[in-house]
């Protein structure tokens, strides 16, 4: 009986095999098609009509294939397979990408090893005069920072040629300072300024909210300078007095980018903004104003110290 049992069951596994095989044999051949570079729609359209498969078994970055292009394929174009056989791929991810870093204010040095770091390279470097930073300062970047660009992209840069030769007038930077710079400034270089008043500002009356042209223009005896300034009449309980703010840059291996801040009930202004040497000491006049306010100090970019007026 059991050997009996055994024996059909035998006999039913080699009828089945034998089967498959059958089957299998009985398809056609076909040749399998290139699909690398192909989108995977594509690759299915080709491999449709041969009645092949597709199966994705993953990605990777590659900068120079497409997103959702084949990579690679197997078995390989050109092999001869039985229908109805899978083809394998890897699909492209696209190239790899990486943010571009805030360089601005930076040396040049400096900023080529930090672009180095986030798997940049270092473009095209322009120069022009600058009265607020120091000779071989980055004054733009193109891409700007954060913007989400190609590993091994290129930055394009303008540094400072530091002050103009004798003979260049610059215009320098007015914004959130006092209406008698820019007056001052104009008597002495022989160029009108034509002001004119917001009465909806929030700051002090006098402080310059806008300037045209900007910073660093060069502009000549016949340039068109204007500024707006801020109308706001003074308050009775407003006070008058100033303080002078200090801070002494610690110690380190080189520069800082010094930025102070002052946030008060009229908004937030820039009160110092450049490079500094380790143990640098910087003194600053600060009007007191009604209901105090914070002084914030950004090194490199970032929040080291908060101060309360």
């Amino acid at each position: 009986m059991t050997l009996t049992v055994v024996g059909v069951a035998l006999t039913a596994f080699l009828v089945l095999q034998w089967s498959l095989e059958s089957v299998i044999h009985s398809r056609k051949t076909v040749t399998v098609p290139e699909l690398r570079g192909k989108s995977l729609s594509a690759a299915l359209d080709l491999l449709g009509p041969v009645n092949l498969g597709l199966k994705k078994d993953g990605t990777e970055f590659d900068n120079k294939v497409p997103v959702d292009a084949v990579l690679r394929q197997m078995p390989p174009a050109g092999t001869v397979v039985r229908e109805g056989k899978l083809i394998r791929v890897t699909v492209s991810h696209g190239g790899v990408t990486v943010f571009v870093p805030n360089i601005l204010g930076m040396p040049l040095r400096n900023a080529e090893m930090l672009l180095r770091q986030a798997q940049l390279m270092l473009g095209e470097r322009g120069e022009t005069y600058s009265l607020s930073a120091e000779k071989g300062v980055v004054l733009s970047q193109t891409p700007g920072p954060e913007a989400s660009v190609e590993r091994e992209a290129l930055v394009d840069v303008v540094i400072s040629g530091g002050p103009p030769p004798n003979g260049v007038v610059l215009m320098p930077d007015f914004n959130r300072k006092d209406m008698a710079e820019a007056m001052s400034w104009s008597a002495s270089a022989g160029i009108k300024v034509s002001v004119s008043t917001d009465p909806a500002s929030l700051f002090p009356f006098g402080v310059i909210l806008s300037q045209n042209p900007k910073p660093d223009t060069v502009v000549g005896p016949d340039a068109k300078v204007s500024v707006t300034i801020s109308g706001r009449k003074k308050g009775p309980r407003e006070g008058t007095a100033s303080r002078t703010f200090h801070y002494e840059v610690s110690q380190g291996a080189s520069e800082s980018l010094v930025r102070i801040v002052i946030a008060d009930k009229f908004g937030e202004r820039e009160l110092f903004n450049g490079l500094r040497k380790p143990g640098s000491k910087i003194d600053l006049p600060i009007q007191d104003v009604a209901g105090g306010g914070r002084v914030k100090i950004y090194l490199n970019g970032v929040l080291v110290e908060e101060r309360d007026l």
